[in-house]
């Protein structure tokens, strides 16, 4: 998928903290796939599905608060967190991926919302430095912001 194919949408750009370059190489680029940018020794550009990312080399800040959540269909969403809507087919190949990988979780791979507007498939992980990140699918992109 590129930046600008059939939906016609410009993609989004989001700096993040991390805490070990090595470690966020592993987990964007080998385990979710993301090419590599550029690139110094202090950061990383990724394409993040069609958007760009960069993973920020900090030293001495705190992690995210893993502590902050909101109930959401029973589960503890954590905030803040990023991600991305993927094809319903590339969502399920991604918790595959990540299931025969060994990763926790920290809302296993499922279905919310059953019957109702915007039902989606939706996971939550962690990467390395402690980021929250979800990744969802729709059957249906109109339900995207289905009320």
């Amino acid at each position: 998928m590129t930046a600008h194919d059939q939906s016609g949408l410009s993609p989004f750009h989001l700096a993040f903290p991390v805490h070990d370059l090595t470690a966020a190489r592993a987990f964007y680029g080998e385990l979710l796939g993301c090419p590599e940018g550029r690139s110094s020794d202090r950061w990383i550009d990724y394409d993040f599905f069609g958007h760009q990312v960069v993973a920020h080399m900090v030293d001495e800040s705190p992690p995210p608060d893993a502590g902050e959540s909101n109930a959401v269909d029973g589960h503890d969403v954590p905030v803040p967190h990023f991600g991305v809507v993927l094809p319903w087919d590339d969502w399920h190949a991604l918790a595959d991926r990540l299931r025969a990988a060994d990763v926790e979780f920290v809302i296993e791979p499922y279905v919310r919302f059953k019957g109702e507007p915007g039902e989606q498939a939706t996971m939550f992980l962690l990467d390395p430095s402690g980021n929250a990140l979800e990744f969802k699918a729709f059957q249906d992109m109109a339900q995207l912001f289905a009320t």
